[in-house]
């Protein structure tokens, strides 16, 4: 039997797939960390079925600001620590989510979903293919990526390549507090589970947000800016690197089009072709390693589905393929940033 999430539907609207979000004067700003914060608390106030669970949510920091005294709020039954058991709570995220609940389990870093891999690849993604669709695993894992600030080898990775990779699980990659807002809303109603990576350079950014809920539809990508020479293909902070590449192109008569993915699985692939068939060339922007990831993805289907719109190879633009070095100077040539997206185009619109 189908678990049922019944509430007022009518609470939340929904954003039509392809509509884009235009900045318009006087609108309210906020900072992507306040927009998930304000969500979160909308949603616990909607619908006693959600909590929010994970070691950090209920400290004086509040997850990053994003849970701040959300546990005064609402109480320690929805709002609670967890011990440094990642793969025990990854059950215990399901459990609940199979008895009817919306569970929101959040983790500081990425690296740590490692520990719960038995969970989520064997159990968690796999749960409403196992039982024929009668009964999904509607919970929502959140993390925040983390670079910078000496994090090192063990705790600043980019693992969205290897949960892509995952059959069942949905994976979402905001760019904009807007996007924050409206992704995190369709994560927690989807019936089956979604995997949501922040990305921590995000979360002071600000935007337009508006108050009321809203949905933004998984697997929809958007165009941020249009171009007829080169499209450029990124999510999450890729994505920001992406824009102002494009601006500084555009200063050389450039004019590169920038899609911002927002989700990787489900992976909007027209969009992507769509785009390459007016411009011929594709570059793909990913803060993931290069081998067997993100941007290998993306690149596999456009051979395969758009190849002979390709005036000129397909190129990448991604993280090394080893670890992220501790020292400052050595990070700080570990990742790339606008000039590598810059000198990436030129070579390909030559």
């Amino acid at each position: 039997m189908k678990i049922s999430f019944d509430w007022d539907k009518k609470s939340v609207e929904k954003e039509e797939p392809g509509f884009e979000h235009k900045s318009k004067p006087g609108a309210r700003k906020i900072s992507y960390a306040s927009a998930l914060y304000e969500t979160f608390d909308q949603l616990l106030s909607l619908n006693d079925k959600i909590f929010i669970m994970g070691q950090g949510v209920d400290d004086p920091f509040g997850m990053f600001g994003t849970t701040l005294n959300l546990h005064k709020k609402y109480g320690a039954r929805r709002v609670f620590d967890t011990p440094l058991s990642e793969e025990g709570m990854m059950g215990v995220a399901l459990g609940a989510a199979l008895t009817g609940m919306r569970p929101i389990y959040m983790h500081n870093r990425p690296d740590f979903l490692l520990v719960a891999m038995n969970q989520i690849v064997n159990h968690v993604s796999k749960w409403s293919y196992m039982f024929g669709g009668a009964v999904g695993a509607p919970l929502v894992i959140w993390a925040a990526i983390g670079r910078g600030w000496g994090s090192a080898a063990q705790h600043s990775q980019n693992l969205h390549g290897l949960f892509m990779h995952v059959p069942g699980l949905k994976l979402v990659m905001p760019s904009t507090p807007y996007d924050a807002k409206g992704l995190l809303v369709s994560s927690v109603l989807d019936p089956n589970p979604v995997m949501i990576l922040e990305h921590r350079w995000l979360l002071k950014h600000s935007g337009d947000v508006p108050e009321k809920l809203y949905q933004i539809p998984l697997g929809k990508g958007v165009v941020r800016k249009s171009g007829k020479d080169l499209t450029i293909v990124s999510a999450s902070y890729a994505a920001i690197e992406s824009m102002r590449a494009a601006e500084e192109l555009s200063k050389d008569g450039i004019e590169a089009e920038v899609i911002d993915l927002r989700t990787l699985q489900p992976l909007d692939e027209e969009i992507i072709l769509d785009s390459v068939k007016k411009t011929g060339r594709l570059l793909v922007v990913d803060t993931g390693w290069r081998r067997a990831g993100a941007a290998s993805e993306i690149s596999a289907i456009v051979a395969e589905k758009g190849f002979p719109y390709l005036k000129k190879p397909i190129r990448r633009v991604t993280s090394a393929d080893v670890p992220t070095p501790a020292c400052h100077t050595l990070e700080k040539s570990f990742y790339f940033g606008v000039n590598e997206i810059i000198d990436a185009v030129k070579e390909m619109v030559r």
